[in-house]
């Protein structure tokens, strides 16, 4: 059996989610093949060789590519498909548009967002906004396979994988790409950070969240937010985490005015530690808080901003 992966990538960087993504590709089969797709990528398919358990690297540079989009992306992976036991994919918005179409052109089961691998034919993910796993078993047809990368530890480095160029395969001219508005930041992706500070509406305004993103920068940490801070405009919707945004995984995860909504921790709940900070000492939060600190973070948040020389802010 062998797995193909189909690389995230922004045409320059690796993103840190596929390393992830092999890791759980060679649990179900090896060896395991890279696909970079993109316009002047190739940089991005030298930081794949580089992956520890990789064998080869398929590299194919277009401008059909660039972006990602979904149809030029499927018709190629169905010309690979036939020497591939699997075809796995970070569970992002890129490997949730691609895969599901790769599924139906083959006629075959889609197993989305796993988190573990008992066995090349039995996979976990999550149900019931994380309260349940269920157990999949696939049999009998080719794996089709999105990977909550935040569930399993990278694949490591020193790989020296062979790079072999490939041809693009016919362009359905089905969708174009018109245009992307970005949010730049220099703070760590959410979905890899280590670190992640987390703010919800008990912050009360824009203006306190601010205090929040220093203490972020500070940390080095990632910066989100709860559907409710979101919806109230506190912050822009890329921060949000839980069941309709980003599922984290850091090793440290610090709540501030989140009440834990059910929809919030399926987001969450894989983080190593949690401290949360809240005034209702009965917050749902406080049920998978490692730490927890009952008290208005008015008044908690000047403390930490005195021992980290971060701005008060203000009720």
């Amino acid at each position: 059996m062998v797995s193909l992966v189909v690389a995230e990538h922004d045409n320059t960087q690796l993103n840190g989610v596929t390393a992830r993504t092999v890791a759980a590709a060679a649990q179900i089969s090896t060896p395991v093949q890279i696909l970079v797709a993109g316009e002047a990528c190739a940089g991005a398919a030298r930081e794949a060789a580089k992956i520890s358990g990789v064998e080869k690297i398929l590299l194919v540079e277009d401008a059909r590519y660039a972006h990602a989009l979904a149809e030029p992306m499927v018709e190629l992976i169905l010309t690979l498909a036939a020497s591939f036991d699997v075809i796995a994919a970070p569970a992002s918005a890129n490997g949730k548009n691609i895969l599901p179409r790769v599924a139906a052109k083959l006629d075959v089961p889609q197993i989305s967002d796993i988190i573990g691998v008992e066995t090349p034919d039995i996979f976990l993910r999550p149900i019931y906004a994380g309260n349940a796993i269920e157990k999949v078993e696939a049999k009998g047809f080719k794996k089709i396979v999105t990977v909550r990368s935040s569930a399993f530890q990278p694949a490591g480095g020193g790989g020296t994988a062979a790079i072999e160029r490939i041809a693009p395969a016919t362009n359905p001219a089905l969708s174009q790409f018109a245009g992307q508005i970005l949010s730049p930041s220099d703070r760590p992706d959410l979905t890899t950070a280590r670190i992640v500070v987390s703010g919800g509406r008990g912050l009360g305004s824009k203006e306190n969240f601010a205090a929040l993103e220093r203490l972020a920068d500070l940390l080095g940490a990632g910066l989100g937010a709860t559907r409710a801070a979101v919806d109230a405009g506190f912050i822009s919707n890329d921060h949000q985490i839980g069941q309709t945004g980003k599922v984290v995984a850091p090793d440290l995860y610090i709540a501030v005015g989140i009440s834990g909504a059910i929809q919030h921790l399926a987001g969450m709940k894989g983080a190593k530690i949690v401290v949360a900070i809240n005034k209702d000492e009965n917050a749902p939060i406080f049920a998978a808080a490692d730490y927890a600190l009952v008290g208005d973070l008015f008044q908690v948040l000047p403390e930490v901003g005195q021992a980290l020389e971060v701005e008060e802010p203000k009720a």
